[in-house]
């Protein structure tokens, strides 16, 4: 794991704990990962689709844990899990597959394509995602909630120390 960034290093290990789950939706997999690195808030942040491909990568190479990316109507990211059976074969309607199932055997794993790649991206721009810098923020405290009754209030009894 020396190749990965910290966020990564989380997704994959929240993928290994779901690894008896079929089909991983992207809110179960951010959820997960944030009760593993203990971050409070971003409670609706998804995952980033390039930190996700490098962990399916990783996974695919050295734990033999075979996963395909699809990528639904709303953009949001399935990460399905390959079984020896082939169900890798058996997509949901609509999902995008970036390689014929015979060239993807050798590799056991399955990005998405070129379109629905920049589909995702674009659509990251709008939305929160998890990155290193939540962990940062996690591991050092992060900054503290300040409400507004701790700020001073002022008298207006007192208005002669002003003038």
């Amino acid at each position: 794991m020396n190749e990965l960034t910290p966020i990564q290093k989380e997704i994959v290990t929240a993928l290994e704990q779901m690894k008896e789950k079929s089909l991983i939706t992207e809110a179960n997999l951010a959820k997960k990962v944030r009760e593993n690195a203990k971050i409070s808030g971003k409670n609706k942040a998804g995952i980033c689709l390039k930190d996700l491909e490098v962990c399916i990568e990783y996974l695919g190479e050295n734990n033999g844990l075979p996963y395909a990316l699809h990528l639904n109507s709303a953009n949001d990211i399935l990460i399905k899990k390959i079984g020896s059976d082939g169900e890798a074969d058996k997509m949901p309607r609509g999902s995008i597959l970036s390689e014929s199932p015979s060239s993807c055997a050798a590799r056991e794993w399955k990005l998405l394509d070129g379109d629905a790649k920049k589909r995702r991206q674009s659509s990251e721009k709008s939305i929160s995602v998890l990155t290193n810098s939540d962990l940062r923020q996690k591991n050092s405290g992060g900054k503290g909630l300040k409400k507004r009754s701790d700020r001073k209030k002022m008298s207006f009894r007192d208005v002669e120390e002003f003038e």
